[in-house]
């Protein structure tokens, strides 16, 4: 075997491999005598089947099991020779013929070309600062949930016929949509319950509805948002013919003990206290999102490294699949874009590169603090997710079990949260109250909303992946922290 370095970069190495075709054959050889005592053939004795008849025999086949085994040990004595790291697989083309190789005419010969995990190293979190917001669960929070529930619990009653609706009734009716005098999908319903200031149609609709009476017909008039989900009716007027059938008023359900008698509580007192703690666990939630947020920008600020290629390459090829998923779902062509394709990729590779640092540099604090995901609590995140699909629930758990990217995609989730709350206990957290509106906005809004110019050009930057100042130079497992 013959090892040549070809090329050497800071996080990659290419090599080319040349392995005689006399020691292929001789591993052949090594093989077949492994398999003789075993073999049973027609005309011959057990287990003295001549090395020459097996060769002719199973020559063919085994010969490119060995080449597999041989290229795979030989990529992996390159790396062990020179104490290398692989950050991804090693890629290996072939420069010779295999059918010649495996026929035994030649030698084989292939590069393998792979990328290098970078080193740094983790300096002292505890110099750290990150913001965490934070909001009070108020008792008017706490009244507010407990009147949704009751409306979830309200009954309509038909208010006769000669009722007109108001908002806030209910109203049972058959429409027929058409565009341009021509229906299109989904844009007909019968016996429908639509109650008047619920926003379950599209904006204008139910308030052209108001006034009407069990019995009564009328055009309403609408136009689809530009955004809308289905591309070809988005931006479109449409007029619905709608026959209503029943106009009915909602009867209030007060606030006592019978209602939480109704929902599984033995009384209004438990009930508000159970409604309190969700609203609290919500918001422990909510501050939680941001506090992780600004963990992983302090990390971003903090650490500077060169990236493996090919980690940036693949982290950036998800993403991009996802976006043209994305514009093909909306119909968005690049003109219809607020930037070029050439300025997404741009920014979108940034992110790919944000995210695999923070995907490095959380792997190794797990790894220098021992931090880990049980296999207990890996069980248990994986019947969460199948108890998604009741029904499935056994199918679900079984493909994830046995399926090791969907475990993985389980696992590291678990992972970054469980590194992530080491973290927060060792840098300088502050707490910052503000209201329950700007605590349950994305990251990047709340930043936007609570900062000035300057933070929202942080905000900015940030998402176009660029870096701010890195206090110590120094977007896999992977995190989503973009």
């Amino acid at each position: 075997m013959e090892i040549t370095e070809t090329l050497t970069q800071d996080l990659h190495r290419e090599f080319k491999i040349v392995v005689g075709s006399g020691d292929l054959d001789e591993k052949l050889t090594g093989r077949i005598s492994e398999m003789q005592p075993r073999l049973n053939l027609k005309g011959f004795r057990p287990g003295k089947v001549p090395i020459s008849f097996l060769k002719k025999t199973y020559g063919k086949s085994l010969m490119g099991e060995i080449v597999n085994k041989v290229v795979n040990e030989c990529s992996e004595q390159a790396l062990k020779d020179r104490s290398l790291t692989p950050a991804t697989a090693p890629r290996v083309d072939l420069l010779s013929e295999l059918e010649t190789v495996v026929d035994g005419k030649a030698d084989l010969e292939f590069t393998v070309k792979v990328d290098l995990m970078p080193e740094f190293e983790i300096g002292n979190l505890s110099e750290l600062e990150a913001e965490r917001l934070v909001a009070e669960v108020a008792p008017e929070d706490v009244e507010t949930s407990l009147k949704r529930l009751a409306d979830s619990q309200r009954v309509f009653n038909d208010k006769g016929k000669d009722a007109i609706s108001e908002m806030g009734d209910a109203v049972t009716i058959d429409f027929i949509g058409k565009i341009n005098g021509e229906e299109f999908e989904g844009g007909k319903s019968e016996n429908f319950e639509l109650t008047l200031g619920s926003g379950s149609f599209i904006s204008g609709f139910e308030e052209q509805l108001i006034g009407v009476k069990a019995g009564g017909a009328r055009s309403v008039k609408v136009t689809f948002p530009e955004d809308y989900g289905r591309v070809e009716i988005a931006g479109k007027e449409a007029e619905f013919a709608v026959d209503v059938k029943a106009v009915k008023s909602a009867e209030q359900v007060p606030l006592d003990d019978k209602l939480a008698q109704a929902v599984g509580m033995e009384s209004l007192a438990a009930l508000t206290e159970a409604v309190r703690k969700q609203l609290e666990g919500e918001y422990a939630g909510a501050s939680r999102t941001h506090l992780k947020r600004r963990i992983l920008d302090a990390l971003d600020a903090a650490y500077d490294f060169a990236l493996p290629p090919g980690m940036v390459d693949t982290e950036f090829d998800a993403i991009w699949r996802q976006l043209e998923s994305e514009f093909e779902k909306e119909g968005k062509t690049e003109e219809e874009q607020a930037q070029s394709e050439e300025e997404l990729k741009e920014e979108y590779r940034a992110i790919a590169a944000r995210r695999v640092r923070l995907g490095l540099i959380l792997a190794k604090i797990g790894e220098q603090n021992g931090l880990d995901v049980g296999q207990e609590e890996l069980n248990r995140a994986v019947a969460a997710r199948a108890r998604r699909y009741p029904g499935q629930e056994q199918k679900i758990y079984e493909f994830i079990a046995n399926n090791p990217q969907a475990l993985a995609e389980v696992r590291v989730p678990l992972f970054e949260d469980k590194v992530i709350d080491f973290i927060s206990e060792l840098i300088s957290v502050k707490n910052r109250s503000v209201d329950p509106e700007t605590l349950f906005l994305d990251p990047d809004a709340a930043a936007e909303k609570l900062g000035g110019a300057e933070d929202k050009a942080k905000t900015k930057a940030k998402k176009s992946g660029s870096k701010p100042k890195a206090k110590t130079k120094a977007k896999t497992s992977k995190t989503k922290g973009d």
